[in-house]
């Protein structure tokens, strides 16, 4: 009986593909590094969520407590038919022998972009078409605003909605447009209305509150968020495979990528989707 070994089992040890994949994937999308709950699981996930709380009530020494009823619900993710995210990249043996620059780097750095492009889109606006992820703007209980970016008040309507929902946001995202028109804005001394802190380095924030600056999201759109609501599942099942076979007679290989993720919502009121005027 033939020994089985890594030769000839090309998928990457779960070690290696944390390292290649998951971890700089992490650190790259701006979901996933923007303070969201991740849940790892190769299988459907129920979270269970309270709908309803309780009234407590000023009980005196010996007095009956009185009983509370309590609503629960749960958010499903990660169904056995929710679509995977799948890239391929050939590459000849030529390139792997003459490469200058170590070709393994280029391919982690362009594998982990690539990814992080196609799910930073899905979660942030997928449409939950065929399937695939619905995203943080589309999904169902959010609460809705109008976004104005030449008026920073429209801004500040959604962080009036958020506290009366008592929530505490912690996140902005805005297209690059908006949020650049937002900065030039300037009172009648000429003097910007959103002054940025220059010991911070290039980061932003409107009203206090950490941005997100992104072309994932189209002009006339904007998010405040919780994002200690929002949920993200990631398959542990994740694989990177070499395939050295497969294009043999081009002489080529290539590394194939094959990774789930899902979005759900713990406390929609938590979301506020700022959409422009038409």
């Amino acid at each position: 009986m033939a020994t089985e070994n890594t030769a000839a089992n090309p998928e990457l040890l779960a070690e290696q593909v944390s390292s290649l994949l998951i971890q700089p994937l992490e650190e790259q999308s701006i979901m996933l590094n923007s303070g969201v709950k991740i849940y790892d699981s190769a299988s459907p996930l129920r979270i269970p969520k309270l709908v309803s709380s309780s009234d407590p009530s000023w009980v005196g020494e010996g007095e009956a407590i009185p009983e509370a009823d309590v609503d629960f619900d749960e958010v499903k993710l990660m169904p056995t038919d929710r679509k995977s995210i799948k890239t391929l990249i050939r590459f000849t043996n030529e390139l792997a022998r003459q490469s200058v620059v170590g070709l393994d780097a280029t391919l982690k750095a362009r594998l982990v972009n690539d990814v992080a492009r196609k799910l930073d889109t899905a979660l942030l606006g997928g449409d939950g078409a065929a399937k695939s992820v619905t995203g943080m703007i589309n999904q169902a209980g959010v609460q809705e605003g109008v976004l104005d970016a030449s008026d920073p008040d429209s801004l500040l309507d959604a962080l009036a909605m958020a506290h009366a929902a008592e929530v505490q946001p912690n996140r902005w995202f805005i297209s690059g447009a908006d949020f650049f028109t937002l900065r030039k804005l300037k009172d009648a001394d000429g003097h910007y209305l959103i002054v940025s802190d220059l010991t911070a380095g290039a980061t932003y924030s409107l009203f206090g509150i950490p941005v997100t600056v992104t072309n994932k999201l189209e002009a006339g759109k904007a998010v405040l968020a919780n994002m200690g609501e929002v949920a993200v599942v990631r398959d542990t099942n994740a694989d990177v495979k070499i395939l050295d076979q497969t294009f043999a007679t081009t002489d080529e290989q290539a590394i194939r990528v094959v990774t789930r993720y899902d979005l759900g919502l713990l406390h929609p009121e938590g979301v506020i989707v700022l959409t422009a005027a038409a």
